[in-house]
């Protein structure tokens, strides 16, 4: 039987990578697409996720949700995936609009009607967190929650402290991590170094002549650019797609373990910064009443390192000619 996933993004370059790895996936059934603001205003991020799902011949149901954090200023990454969050190549209009419910009510009933599903986070966690806050019980019905974001015991992506999809939202962020829900944190750090996708890589792709394949690379020419000022790494730094391929695969994660964690609301120096208890010290006498909270909450799964040939090859594979079961799909 295949899986159901529920996907919640800000959908620009490297979303738009893993929304074609889940909706290409043979056992996956994406039953819904849910949006944020985020990487590009709400409004952008709805077309975008409508218009990878054109790509892929889906037709998904996309809800577009909340435009702006709970508490905060909105501040976009439109310096990193372009103006449209696609690298600026002009993209038609998607032929398809969004559905009428809000993200939120569609997140409550998408869980409930398929309890066990695979809820997988790229984006700011706002809409997650309206969810969870108006029907609290989805946290026990989710099968597993795979989410992009953090920078668990190292450097941010957008401050030297904190990764951009919980920095833009961080009350919301708590309120996920707080809630119950079985997360698996897929750090920021992951999609570094050898996970980059190279030029090598980008050749190979380029062979697959696929329009999914040049529509990747493509598509996030801007944030290639941004990313060599930003780290001095040359390439395409994709860790929403390293974390859906960890949603196919939870095997692509070599190194695991549990953990609390809380995020930082208070400090603008370190405001969502990932605070994870690594050494096991939140209870003792120094810490307990700090983290009173969160130790009463669920304890999540923090994955250190990947398997760097299997995540490029799954990939390659999402992103080659279709199959018989591919095109098959519904």
């Amino acid at each position: 039987m295949s899986r159901a996933f529920l996907i919640d993004t800000d959908t620009a370059s490297d979303d738009a990578v893993a929304l074609i790895m889940a909706l290409r996936a043979p056992d996956v059934r994406v039953v819904a697409i849910t949006t944020v603001a985020g990487n590009v205003a709400l409004e952008q991020a709805t077309r975008n996720a409508l218009y990878t799902a054109e790509l892929c011949d889906s037709d998904v149901p996309v809800y577009a949700g909340a435009a702006t954090p709970l508490l905060r200023k909105y501040q976009d990454a439109t310096w990193f995936h372009g103006k449209d969050g696609f690298g600026d190549h002009n993209y038609h209009a998607p032929r398809r609009s969004p559905e009428k419910l809000d993200a939120v009510d569609a997140i409550i009933e998408t869980v409930e009607a398929n309890p066990g599903l695979v809820l997988v986070t790229l984006a700011p966690l706002t809409n997650v967190a309206l969810a969870l806050a108006k029907r609290p019980s989805i946290a026990r019905k989710v099968g597993r929650c795979v989410l992009m974001g953090g920078a668990p015991c190292c450097e941010g992506n957008v401050t030297p402290a904190a990764e951009y999809n919980i920095w833009t939202d961080p009350e919301a962020a708590r309120m996920v991590v707080r809630s119950g829900l079985p997360i698996e944190v897929i750090g920021w750090q992951l999609s570094r170094g050898q996970a980059v996708v190279g030029k090598k890589d980008i050749q190979k792709i380029h062979r697959l002549k696929t329009k999914l394949g040049n529509f990747a690379v493509e598509c996030n020419s801007h944030a290639r650019r941004a990313y060599k000022v930003q780290t001095g790494e040359d390439g395409i730094c994709l860790p929403d797609p390293v974390a859906m391929s960890i949603a196919l695969d939870s095997t692509i994660g070599t190194d695991w373990s549990s953990h609390y964690m809380d995020v930082e609301t208070d400090s603008e120096l370190t405001r969502g910064m990932t605070v994870v208890d690594r050494l096991d010290v939140a209870n003792d006498d120094r810490n307990r009443t700090t983290w009173s909270a969160v130790l009463g909450a669920r304890q999540v799964k923090i994955c250190w390192k990947i398997d760097i040939s299997r995540w490029k090859a799954a990939l390659f594979s999402a992103l080659a000619p279709s199959t018989k079961s591919r095109s098959s799909k519904t």
